[in-house]
């Protein structure tokens, strides 16, 4: 199977090295200035706190695309999605796959219409990473979860194919015959955390010696009824198991999009929080709505850093 990977950052960078490292025929196609990156340092992908050795990958730019392959592994940031598909919609043929690890829902819908549902799976990661000062990929946590699957929820000769194709290459795979909802699970624990973590700018652990708990588990009901208004009932055990993280006392967990914020970066507000601020239906508003504080807290800081001329992502 040829894989294409879109975007070499700590995601994409970590699942796709570590095909590479399984001997997978890999590409990932990245903007010039990563592939130029990549060039002069080499590429590699390692566990915090331990070294690895470089592999030979091959990262390509969008004019170097010669043939459709039969997975495009989407990985870039969701705001980056547009210009993303431009990049790659050479590499998709009649019988590609289009595997998107994005957060929240929003990009199947776009991808849906570019390139037609029957090429698109669902997907989602559970991951800590980041680059290091010479972009390798370095895994924070302990381990990395990649599940997808047919949005229907069948199975499929696809699905089987991508299955093994990603097996015993050093991170825990899944196909799910409904990961849809599981996509959805994931968008309002990470929702909550990351809408939380920003407005009061601390970790899980932070927020909780603040006294601050409730307010993160009445975010938390808040998605959990805009996902149920969509008729995405969340699991009670992973309700509780999501519940159970975000009240931990001493937790230092945070979202990523905290990180973003105190570098100065984009962050994903629109994607997130917006978006499921978009789909709430009048049964499910709540007064007043916590989401809607922490989704316009995120704008107010993108104003403000519109105002001052900080550069975009990307250049």
């Amino acid at each position: 199977m040829r894989v294409l990977v879109v975007g070499a950052g700590a995601i994409g960078g970590y699942f796709g090295g570590r095909l590479v490292q399984a001997g997978r025929d890999v590409t990932f196609l990245v903007r010039p200035r990563r592939a130029e990156q990549i060039r002069k340092n080499g590429f590699a992908v390692r566990v915090s706190g331990k070294q690895a050795d470089e592999l030979a990958v091959r990262a390509i730019v969008s004019e170097q695309i010669e043939a459709p392959y039969d997975l495009v592994l989407v990985s870039c940031k969701a705001y980056d999605l547009v210009s993303a598909m431009d990049g790659f919609a050479p590499a998709v043929g009649p019988e590609t796959a289009i595997l998107p690890l994005l957060n929240g829902l929003r990009h199947l819908d776009l991808l849906s219409e570019r390139f037609g549902a029957s090429r698109l799976l669902g997907g989602q990661c559970v991951i800590s990473a980041t680059l290091d000062e010479r972009g390798h990929a370095v895994l924070l946590g302990p381990t990395a979860t990649l599940t997808f699957g047919e949005l229907n929820g069948a199975s499929s000769k696809r699905t089987e194919a991508i299955a093994t194709t990603m097996q015993d290459a050093g991170f825990a795979v899944r196909a799910s015959n409904v990961v849809l909802l599981e996509m959805w699970e994931k968008w309002v624990l990470l929702a909550t955390l990351a809408g939380m973590t920003c407005l009061m700018r601390g970790a899980v652990g932070d927020i909780v010696a603040a006294g601050a708990a409730g307010l993160m588990e009445a975010l938390l009901d808040e998605c959990r009824d805009i996902a149920a208004s969509q008729n995405q009932m969340i699991r009670p055990e992973v309700l509780e198991r999501t519940r159970t993280l975000l009240t931990q006392p001493n937790s230092t967990v945070m979202a990523s999009m905290l990180r973003d914020l105190e570098r100065g970066t984009v962050p994903e507000a629109d994607h997130i929080l917006g978006d499921l601020l978009d789909r709430q239906s009048e049964s499910a508003v709540t007064s007043p709505s916590l989401l809607r504080i922490a989704y316009l807290n995120l704008k107010t800081y993108e104003a403000r850093r519109a105002r001052e001329g900080t550069p975009s992502a990307g250049a």
